[in-house]
């Protein structure tokens, strides 16, 4: 069953902000249209990343390889703008320095926050030199809360979906019976492929396999429709990329983060086709808020990972989370810079 805000910050110890700037006559080109989100852990959490796509933007990722030194981190920043977007990482690192978050090194004042972080391109998206700076990241990361917005918000206001407006996605799962019982698993995923997140046959969204798009309300769309979808004008840009987030309440180690976000890039290929291409940069990071216990008691041979069965569990989960966090972006995009949206393109979908 989703968790009671069918969102990441469903996960205990997780928080959620975004900082913008829309300009509400942006075109492509001119005008401000670009932000950043960022997932404050309380206390801290384990984390790991999973890079699959061929053009990424990124930041403190090799940080993250269990095999090296530092094992929590204290935010995470996803951003537009590209690559210059992750100076937004320096103002969330203010941020929680100046609250006394990070790595102490010495007297209360000296720490060291650490802020993965990884960006998607868009630029052409409004004016191309307007993109986060340090103070979207500082203040992003002060508007952190449990409740947050989700569609064109935050690092989401200049994505694109393929030839639709792209966004921020967010959906949880309380996992009932098995080894995993009463676990959490959450995802929030900023869309802005170069892959198609609609089926052309249909024009149902890739996403809504799993469960169908009665669980969504929606319908197979007019055909009409779907032959004007078809015939829009393709992305028509080298650089794209979608990121995010799958985490989990429960105590993991590092290796085992790694291998939830991988699970989580198995929903991103669901809602997405194609995904991880040369032209995406689709990076997925996984974290672990410890915050819940479960007993890992397992009839696996011995040389088997103790929490095996729990993870075989959460990755399961985990690829059905970002998947429907994928849709979710869609269909609660508004249209910016006039890229249109799921529901302007295909109303007949949400129709009784």
């Amino acid at each position: 069953m989703s968790g009671s805000r069918d969102s990441l910050t469903d996960v205990s110890g997780l928080l959620v902000g975004h900082h913008h700037d829309i300009d509400p006559n942006a075109e492509m080109g001119s005008g401000a249209a670009t932000g950043c989100t960022v997932v404050r852990t309380l206390g801290g959490a384990v984390a790991a990343v999973d890079v699959r796509g061929g053009g990424p933007g990124t930041r403190e990722t090799d940080l993250l390889d269990p095999s090296n030194s530092v094992q929590q981190i204290n935010a995470l920043l996803l951003s537009g703008g590209s690559a210059y977007g992750l100076a937004a990482a320096d103002g969330v690192m203010q941020w929680l320095a100046e609250h006394g978050h990070g790595i102490a090194m010495g007297s209360p004042d000296q720490v060291v926050p650490i802020v993965p972080a990884a960006v998607i391109f868009d630029l052409p998206v409004g004016e191309w030199g307007v993109r986060p700076t340090a103070e979207f990241g500082y203040l992003a990361a002060a508007a952190a809360a449990a409740e947050f917005e989700t569609g064109s918000v935050g690092a989401g206001v200049g994505a694109r979906a393929g030839v639709l407006k792209g966004g921020v996605g967010t959906a949880s799962t309380v996992i009932e019976g098995g080894p995993a019982d009463g676990v959490t698993v959450g995802a929030l995923i900023v869309t802005n492929p170069v892959g198609s997140i609609f089926d052309p046959r249909t024009g149902l969204p890739w996403g809504v396999g799993s469960e169908g798009p009665q669980a969504y309300g929606m319908r197979k769309p007019d055909v009409h429709e779907l032959w004007n979808a078809n015939a829009l004008e393709p992305k028509g840009t080298a650089l794209n990329t979608t990121i995010g987030v799958v985490a989990t309440d429960v105590d993991l180690s590092p290796g085992s983060c790694k291998r939830l976000a991988i699970a989580g890039h198995d929903g991103l290929a669901r809602a997405i086709r194609p995904a991880h291409s040369p032209l995406d940069g689709d990076t997925i990071f996984a974290l672990s808020t410890g915050t819940r216990s479960v007993v890992t008691e397992t009839s696996m041979p011995k040389a088997f990972a103790r929490d095996l069965a729990v993870l075989d569990a959460l990755a399961a989960v985990a690829a059905n989370v970002v998947e429907r966090a994928i849709v979710r972006a869609l269909l609660d995009a508004t249209s910016v810079a006039g890229i249109p949206t799921y529901r302007q393109i295909f109303p007949s979908a949400f129709e009784s």
